[in-house]
């Protein structure tokens, strides 16, 4: 469960701490006063979405931390980013949010991304906004919530398989399928296409060994005449000696003095060395000389080469080698054209048994989520019945549909307010007040059978007043004794009902708004229910309602 939450410079609160308890926490305080802003901070160090305009006004950064206890070892989130709780089963996320849109994240200390908090928050606090409600209204949505109850994950898997098989082979058959003009123009172009890269004949690494042997030609006679004019400094001519002969007339000289000193040997030596070298070097610049041969013809071709190797690449691809690819591409698709007939029939034959598949796993997932409905409809009628709502019924409605990735069904919640309507889509009859009381009775039959150990309910009693308003305060506090609840309401029952009452008080101090939470004891917890109930002008009729009001919800909680 949540123990501590520290918010530093999150909007209007510069900075709190706030000890949540097991059990029914509540959260009051003026409209504007900054509820709402804890609830965002929880969001923050869970890894939901942030921005910069939620640090507070001249601060460089906004800094937030959640303190859980009792957490277990092996909930997914923790195992697939690989923390660890310490040895008591505490964990501590932080996230650390800067002006220029930076986030630091942490778990026990160790650095995580924003996407890992995430992955981790989930579950370990389950945060049910004011606007939630609405959901409701979204059809798409209902199946969700089913499917995650009655935890369908496998047929549902397994249905999905199948279907993105079938879809496969639906988008290779539309991708063969085309009229005899458009094939015939396909047919046409390809073949153009393909002769016109077979002409050419294209060899890989082409390109390179022509702009070297290009670049060779255009400079030959300068090739030439430098190779001429090295060959003879190394070798000479009729009338004279090169170097070669000029380092062994050298290395002959000092043979007589060789044995004379290990110097005179060394240098002998190294004279040899370099005749031997210089020798190399010289047969190596007369072969060149001689193999070369300049042709104006061959420079001719070679720059025709290059000049369609060029035109082809415009049309076909940077390289030669991504022409060849590209090549290889229409010789397939021209061959799969060719024996799209054949192919068709194949793929006919296999979509039949992918429909069959389909229609077969779909069947399946329809009736694992037909069971989950059942039993869903008959815990949301219960908590109808203890929220209040005697006369209203809950029906989940299945309508088949083509197949789709999510199955072969249109579920609908349906609901009928009074005795004698008809069942009817809930977005169509349900007021806020039944919206939410509904959405609260599918989270808390939701929660029974997920590991979040913490519910945070923000502003869910909106439409909800009176008797109802009772009815939700007790549906509350019977949750608060399976998970640990903090709920932040403007009911005096919901607040009344809690185990620890926390104001939420804004006021000013040097031309700046300070926000600060509180924990109310007995006496300020009933000046802040008759606030609550009776605005600015507290009574001492209002303070006794509000004691009797807290001494009926503390006989409640202690027969629950």
């Amino acid at each position: 469960m949540l123990e501590l939450l520290h918010i530093e410079n999150i909007a209007v609160i510069e900075q709190a701490d706030i000890s949540f308890r097991p059990g029914f926490n509540a959260l009051t305080g003026e409209t504007g006063a900054g509820k709402s802003i804890v609830i965002d901070a929880m969001g923050a160090v869970l890894g939901g979405r942030t921005s910069r305009e939620l640090i507070r006004t001249g601060a460089a950064k906004a800094f937030v931390s959640a303190e859980f206890s009792a957490v277990p070892a092996d909930l997914p989130g923790l195992v697939e980013n690989g923390v660890e709780p310490d040895e008591d089963g505490n964990l501590l996320l932080q996230r650390e949010i800067v002006a220029d849109g930076k986030n630091i994240c942490r778990a026990n200390g160790r650095p995580i991304t924003v996407s890992q908090l995430r992955s981790i928050g989930v579950d370990l606090l389950n945060i049910h906004g004011q606007h939630d409600g609405t959901a409701l209204l979204d059809e798409e949505q209902h199946g969700a919530y089913l499917d995650r109850f009655g935890r369908t994950e496998e047929p549902l898997n397994t249905y999905r398989a199948a279907y993105d098989s079938m879809a496969d082979l639906l988008r290779q058959i539309r991708a063969l399928e085309m009229d005899e003009a458009e094939k015939a123009r396909r047919v046409d172009s390809l073949k153009f296409q393909i002769g016109e890269l077979e002409r050419a004949e294209l060899v890989a690494g082409e390109e390179e060994e022509l702009l070297e042997r290009r670049n060779l030609l255009r400079n030959g006679e300068k090739y030439l005449s430098a190779l001429a004019g090295a060959d003879y400094c190394l070798n000479g001519d009729d009338n004279g000696a090169g170097a070669v002969s000029a380092i062994r007339d050298a290395e002959e000289a000092l043979y007589s003095i060789r044995t004379l000193s290990a110097e005179m040997a060394e240098l002998y030596n190294r004279l040899g060395e370099l005749r031997c070298e210089a020798y190399d070097l010289a047969e190596t610049i007369r072969d060149k000389r001689a193999e070369f041969d300049f042709s104006p013809a061959e420079l001719d071709a070679v720059e025709a080469r290059s000049d369609l190797l060029y035109r082809l690449k415009k049309k076909y691809g940077a390289t030669v080698e991504d022409m060849l690819e590209y090549l290889e591409k229409c010789r397939a698709e021209l061959d799969a054209i060719e024996t799209a007939d054949d192919t068709l029939i194949l793929l006919e034959r296999k979509l039949k048994k992918a429909k069959e598949a389909v229609a077969k796993e779909g069947a399946a997932l329809t009736e694992a989520r037909k069971a989950a409905a059942r039993i869903l409809e008959q815990r949301i009628q219960t908590e109808l019945q203890d929220l209040d709502m005697h006369k209203v019924r809950f029906a989940i409605d299945f309508e088949a549909k083509e197949p789709a990735a999510d199955g072969c069904d249109v579920i609908r919640f349906l609901m009928s307010a009074n005795v004698g309507e008809d069942l009817r889509p809930i977005a169509k009859i349900a007021s806020g007040g039944e919206l939410a009381r509904i959405m609260l009775a599918l989270k808390n039959v939701l929660a029974e059978q997920e590991a979040v150990a913490t519910l945070v309910f923000d502003e869910v009693d909106t439409g909800v007043s009176g008797r109802a308003a009772q009815k939700v305060a007790e549906k509350l506090a019977q949750v608060s004794r399976r998970k640990q609840v903090l709920c932040v309401t403007h009911l005096p029952q919901l607040a009344a009902m809690a185990d620890i009452h926390f104001s939420v008080e804004k006021g000013e101090r040097g031309g700046r708004t300070y926000t600060k939470v509180v924990e109310l004891d007995r006496e300020r917890r009933k000046a802040e229910l008759a606030r609550i109930t009776g605005g600015s002008a507290v009574t001492e009729a209002l303070l006794a309602s509000a004691g009797e009001l807290l001494d009926q919800a503390e006989h409640y909680r202690t027969n629950l």
